[in-house]
């Protein structure tokens, strides 16, 4: 072979990269905007609801073994997040962070997203087709996706962090059962946990109207990212009394996977991820 023909011209060379920077940069326009027609969105009832939580339960049963595995850095995560806080004078915050796993579980769940997917095509799953994700042409959306999640998230935690300062700080507790002896004792602390109520069911209401239908929306179709929120959000105002309370159900049961030692996060976390595919299922007609 000629010397020529294994050194390649640096013109040649710079003017293909230039071309696959092109063409990249295309790529991620479309995945960002999208076109055409909005999908169609469905009306749905409990019972909608009550069907996509069976199949949830159905897809967990079927590889539940691969998504255990999958899920068991949540509950890590959670028991290192809670010797890191009670190390360092952070126990006012917590719960909030604890209670973010709402804002943030859509981010974990679109790799059970997939997983439903191919289930639903009859194929065989396993947890790398979890990972398999970061090659789908919807990957650059969905990075940018859980990036708003991820500002929503770092939003509420200052949120959390001032309410606690104006009511029972600013000064760190001193022990644990003094902390919550003033939570549950005190004006200021009824008057913290009122405000974070409020507070956190703004913030969940939001990361449930972008992201309910959004994540599944991207692995689903070629949309882009903004046609996807925007369908999202009008699924959610065509659906407000179901969608509320799938979102407590939601809060429920991250709730209830968190009390012990977040162990449960492993199990309550693909639950939910491979309900919410189904109940795009039922949002949007295929």
């Amino acid at each position: 072979m000629a010397v020529t023909d294994q050194i390649r011209n640096p013109i040649e060379w710079g003017w293909d990269q230039l071309r696959e920077l092109q063409h990249a940069l295309g790529a991620t326009g479309h995945a960002l905007g999208g076109a055409g027609t909005l999908p169609t969105v469905r009306r749905i009832d409990i019972d909608d609801l009550r069907d996509a939580l069976e199949r949830g339960i159905a897809d967990f049963g079927a590889s539940r073994t691969d998504v255990v595995f999958l899920c068991l850095v949540y509950p890590v995560a959670g028991l290192f997040l809670s010797h890191l806080l009670f190390g360092y004078d952070f126990l006012p915050m917590l719960f909030p962070l604890a209670s973010g796993f709402a804002l943030l579980g859509p981010i974990a769940a679109v790799g059970l997203y997939e997983m439903s997917r191919k289930r639903e095509l009859g194929r065989k799953v396993s947890w790398a087709d979890a990972l398999g994700v970061v090659k789908s042409p919807a990957a650059g959306a969905i990075f940018v996706l859980g990036l708003y999640l991820l500002a929503l998230f770092i939003a509420w935690i200052l949120v959390a962090y001032g309410i606690y300062y104006m009511t029972l700080g600013p000064e760190p507790p001193t022990s644990v059962s003094g902390f919550v002896s003033d939570v549950f004792t005190t004006a200021a602390g009824w008057a913290m946990i009122a405000l974070g109520i409020g507070a956190g069911f703004l913030f969940a209401a939001a990361a449930l109207t972008l992201s309910v239908v959004s994540f599944p929306l991207l692995l689903d179709r070629d949309v882009g990212l903004y046609p996807a929120i925007a369908t999202s959000i009008r699924a959610v105002a065509a659906n407000p009394y179901p969608m509320a309370v799938w979102g407590l159900v939601v809060a429920g049961g991250l709730m209830l996977g968190t009390i012990p030692l977040f162990i449960g996060l492993a199990v309550v976390m693909p639950v939910l991820g491979h309900a919410t595919w189904h109940l795009y299922r039922r949002l949007v007609p295929r």
